[in-house]
């Protein structure tokens, strides 16, 4: 099946390469990736603190889109810390395990690029390393997509490794598959989200972990739209 999205009109053409390339790549890989991160969080005292003061800006009850959900591990977090949380991938094998795990939460299919939500509908937008397969070019769409769903005074979350040079990842778990991981740096990814319209209100840069086998950095950005 040949997958569509939008076009600028409103009617329906071939989707960028780059979200067909992701979606194979990830329903290929679904299982044993939900299997190998299944514990992801337990391991990463950081990135859940993280979260935790992510969903206190938000508010309890706060309207929440996690973009690029995979099977649902972040989601779920973000639901136990009182947030009103949906999922959102372009994998339909990575959204089966996500209602499977996590039969209380609502998970879609879609793209970041054309998300089905009104004008400011959404207290907060989570993108948990799910902008490292969208070019660079890409990305002002992008961050202007998730300022237009965010209202005045709603919360961005983004995470993503630091670095110039992509992570090439080949066959993994020995499917017939092979995707570019993008690496970024704060600095680059902070004036994209000003151009959005963003205002920054943190950067953490949390160093590799060996037990965890990273290689380089992981950045954590926090961005609000802006009330006025």
């Amino acid at each position: 099946m040949t997958d569509i999205t939008a076009s600028p009109s409103g009617a329906p053409g071939p989707a960028p390469a780059f979200l067909t390339a992701t979606r194979v790549f990830y329903d290929a890989v679904a299982e044993d990736y939900a299997e190998h991160f299944r514990e992801e969080l337990v391991s990463r005292p950081l990135e859940r603190a993280l979260l935790a003061v992510y969903a206190e800006l938000v508010g309890a009850g706060g309207r929440v889109a996690d973009l690029g959900c995979g099977p649902g591990r972040t989601t779920r977090r973000l639901a136990s810390l009182g947030l009103d949380v949906s999922g959102l991938d372009l994998s339909e094998s990575m959204l089966a395990i996500a209602r499977r795990e996590n039969p209380g939460i609502r998970f879609e299919h879609g793209s970041m690029l054309e998300l089905d939500f009104p004008d400011g509908a959404l207290a907060g937008a989570v993108s948990f390393y799910s902008t490292i397969h969208t070019p660079m070019d890409e990305l002002p769409a992008l961050f202007a997509e998730l300022h237009r769903v965010l209202a005045p005074g709603g919360h961005l979350l983004l995470a993503f490794q630091v670095g110039d040079e992509p992570r090439r990842h080949e066959h993994p778990w020995g499917r017939p598959v092979t995707l570019d991981f993008e690496r970024r740096r704060p600095e680059q990814m902070e004036k994209l989200l000003a151009g959005a319209g963003f205002a920054m209100l943190s950067r953490t840069v949390r160093e590799p972990d060996a037990d965890l086998a990273e290689k380089v950095p992981q950045a954590f950005l926090i961005a609000r739209r802006p009330s006025a």
